[in-house]
């Protein structure tokens, strides 16, 4: 049986281009890819002189009817050619190439394909043309960075033919194979809650959960996004039905949500939520100021829940970080041109507890149950190129923070002299967009940042910025007037959101240290359960969104009685 095999090399250095595969033995490489390739041959000479070639591209060519098993060891393969053989069957190991990003089986006779060419995830071009093809395993859906299937010369369905025979047929096709595919993962297993300190069980204590969640809003959840989940599960009919099973199943006392659409905010969160016995909050992005009635339904923006039956509003406070780059822009380009065209907000909630939040009975004094605390909800830019923008941006928040911390400070206690913005309780939640090491969580979790951190990119921002700063003279650092705390550390969550391109940790809790302590929180899902069930992103059918939502119980310290609670200078509005 005659056979030609290629290998397109690299130079190693050292080690010889001699390989065998089927019994035979072959020195022959080729160092191009497409159509028109060429190979060479290594020299004696480049032999002797200890050249290596390394080959991620092999061409198998000839009658083969059956490959061996030694094939599927070569893993470092990103190019395999087995086009124009008489090859019956593809073993279902050919999954273990994982690397491959070119398949060509044409002008062989297949009847039939392994159902495991669907976990060949990064798969670019997957050619069967010309065989006897006349049904195709809907596993196939999941290769979804596929860029050219070949399946001309096959007796395929009129369905199938007709729907790859239309513009961008490639895509739709792979959209409804993924679509029909049957879902036959488990659902994971609970997320396990981690305790971390008992309550203080000897005094009036104020307990209670915050959820911070980004819920993905629908014009996001899109195929060309999320390209590995089903349409059906992309679906917001399909997803906020899981979202809001989530939300129930853990029953958060206070809600921090994120990419809430206008619309759905009010004609869905608020009134299922209501029901539950929360009210709420919800400010958009700043861009619907500009926009119809119609179009303004769709932007999405931030949103606090809070259950009535712990807690009253006293004030809400929207921080729109495009506003505030322009107050403090004093000409700089940057602030202008970086900063102010970015049009994420922060969404700040006063609230006042009252008395059913206490564990182990309500404080002696009436006036002390009604203890004030801040929540504020953020969502930062979240390009990765623009850290510059997310630093400001949370030290625009910050500021602004401040400014509420003191105002509510002063009401709280009249009759002090210097308003303490560390007085009131303060919880900050939110999708940051920010890795842990960022100068985002360093300033917040240190309360400074330096002048010169890489975060800046040198794009002079210092002298603007000084303003933000809490400190007049704070010298070679910028600083914040809060004394925070991180809930969760990268060794009990991993990733808050999980995709294909990225798997990490961008959403956070941070509370006020000397009012909370953490009594417990909640844990990740189990890693075996996306090994094992092959999830390489979400949304999945069993995750509604690519963030997993945070929770975490806080004990509250029970402050000094106010003076008729707070002031009602802070109109409720």
């Amino acid at each position: 049986m005659g056979t030609w095999c290629r290998m397109s090399p690299m130079d190693q250095g050292s080690g010889h281009g001699m390989f065998e595969i089927l019994g035979i033995s072959f020195n022959k490489t080729y160092d191009s890819p497409n159509p028109r390739r060429a190979h060479s041959i290594m020299s004696a000479e480049d032999i002797n002189a200890g050249k290596r070639s390394y080959w991620p591209e092999l061409e198998i060519t000839g009658t083969i009817r059956n490959l061996s098993p030694e094939l599927w060891k070569l893993q470092h393969l990103t190019s395999l050619y087995l086009n124009d053989n008489n090859l019956s069957r593809i073993p279902p190991e050919i999954c273990r190439l994982e690397h491959l990003t070119y398949l060509d089986l044409s002008s062989n006779k297949l009847r039939s394909l392994p159902a495991e060419l669907g976990d060949m995830i990064i798969l670019r071009e997957l050619l069967l043309n010309n065989n006897y093809l006349r049904v195709l395993p809907y596993e196939l859906g999941k290769l979804f960075q596929l860029q050219n299937l070949g399946l001309k010369g096959n007796p395929l369905s009129a369905e199938i033919l007709s729907i790859y025979s239309e513009p961008n047929g490639t895509q739709k096709l792979l959209t409804y194979m993924l679509d029909h595919l049957t879902v036959n993962c488990p659902q994971p297993e609970p997320r396990q809650w981690v305790v971390l300190e008992q309550p203080d069980r000897s005094k009036p204590i104020a307990v209670f959960t915050v959820m911070c969640y980004n819920v993905l809003c629908d014009k996001y959840a899109t195929r060309q996004i999320y390209g590995y989940c089903p349409s059906w599960a992309l679906n917001w009919e399909y997803r906020r039905k899981g979202i809001m099973d989530e939300i129930r199943q853990y029953a958060a006392d206070i809600l921090s949500l994120q990419e809430v659409e206008t619309d759905q905010f009010f004609n869905f969160f608020l009134p299922e939520l209501q029901r539950d016995g929360y009210d709420g909050i919800f400010s958009p992005k700043s861009r619907a100021k500009t926009m119809g009635e119609t179009e303004r339904k769709f932007v999405d923006g931030c949103a606090i829940f809070y259950r009535t039956s712990k807690f009253s509003l006293v004030k809400k406070h929207l921080v729109e970080f495009n506003q505030l780059a322009m107050a403090n822009a004093e000409g700089s380009d940057n602030m202008l041109n970086r900063v102010m065209t970015k049009d994420n907000i922060g969404l700040a909630a006063l609230l006042e507890t009252k008395e059913a939040i206490f564990d182990n009975g309500a404080p002696a004094d009436p006036a002390a149950a009604r203890q004030p605390i801040l929540i504020c909800t953020a969502h930062m830019h979240w390009d990765p190129e623009f850290c510059d923008v997310k630093l400001i941006q949370t030290m625009m928040l910050m500021s602004e923070l401040k400014t509420i911390a003191e105002e509510s400070s002063h009401s709280f206690r009249p009759g002090s002299h210097a308003p303490d913005v560390n007085s009131i309780p303060t919880l900050l939640c939110g999708d940051l967009n920010s890795l842990p090491d960022s100068g985002v969580v360093e300033f917040l979790r240190a309360g400074r940042v330096v002048t010169t951190h890489a975060d800046f990119k040198d794009l002079c921002y210092s002298t603007v910025l000084r303003k933000l700063s809490s400190a007049e003279k704070s010298g070679d650092d910028f600083t914040h007037s809060f004394k925070l705390e991180r809930a969760y550390d990268n060794e009990v969550m991993p990733y808050t959101n999980y995709t294909f391109d990225f798997k990490g940790i961008i959403d956070y809790i941070f509370y006020s240290r000397q009012h909370f302590r953490q009594l417990g929180l909640l844990g990740p899902i189990d890693e075996s359960w996306f090994r094992d069930s092959k999830v390489v992103g979400c949304p999945h059918p069993h995750i509604p969104s690519d963030h997993f939502p945070l929770l975490v119980e806080f004990e509250m310290q029970v402050g000094p009685s106010p003076v008729n609670g707070l002031t009602r200078s802070l109109v409720h509005r």
